[in-house]
């Protein structure tokens, strides 16, 4: 079996990604476990997501784009049966390596549009901003849990550290809940069913009341 990416190679893949991007002139930025990793979460990113700030194009159409114009990128069909989608990978150094890279258009999962001045940039990379990667990983951990299928039941473990990470790290920075009003209103109502859930689940409300969650 084949040693999974470290930190430097899934930096490596979305620099990469992301300055063909660039160079299209398209607006993006990085959020899963990149995004939090860059933010300061502690875990080990496995794999790069990148959202593309465009309803201009499909997410066939993108991945296209990185083959065409980026280094070591390539398509696989999916395993899933019935797929209409193809799964990116960029190849790394080592016998058979390679990091997937799952890219995304606002209104897919719910993602809202995120307009470029308000993207961070984090050592040079577009990272979609703290409070709405945190209201992500919510929903993410959210329909991990929700999930019929085993393999993603478990991914909500996963996920509750990390949002215990963003959470903490939202309210050192002193993220408010009001601050994100420019988002959409359903995203943010959402947020809060979720997080009470949360709460309910980990019981550990301080974080999120300091950010402005009435838990």
């Amino acid at each position: 079996m084949s040693s999974p990416p470290t930190r430097d190679e899934v930096y490596l893949v979305a620099r990469k990604a992301t300055n063909v991007f660039r160079v299209q002139g398209l607006s993006c930025c990085l959020f899963g476990s990149a995004g939090c990793s860059l933010i300061g979460c502690t875990r080990t990113p496995n794999d790069v997501d990148i959202i593309v700030m465009s309803n201009e194009y499909t997410t066939e159409y993108l991945k296209e784009l990185l083959v065409n114009n980026g280094k070591g990128f390539y398509k696989r069909a999916s395993k899933k049966i019935d797929a209409t989608y193809t799964v990116l990978y960029c190849r790394l150094s080592g016998y058979k390596r390679s990091c997937k890279v799952d890219i995304l258009i606002p209104g897919i999962l719910n993602i809202p549009f995120i307009a470029s001045n308000r993207i961070e940039i984090i050592d040079g990379f577009p990272v979609l901003p703290l409070f709405p990667l945190l209201l992500m990983k919510l929903q993410g951990w959210s329909d991990h849990r929700a999930s019929s299928r085993s393999d993603m039941q478990l991914k909500q473990y996963v996920d509750a550290r990390d949002l215990v990470e963003l959470v903490a790290i939202a309210a050192r920075r002193g993220e408010h809940v009001d601050d994100g009003r420019w988002l959409p209103t359903s995203f943010l109502e959402l947020a809060t069913a979720r997080v009470a859930a949360f709460v309910e689940a980990h019981r550990q409300p301080t974080n999120w009341r300091r950010i402005g969650f009435d838990v």
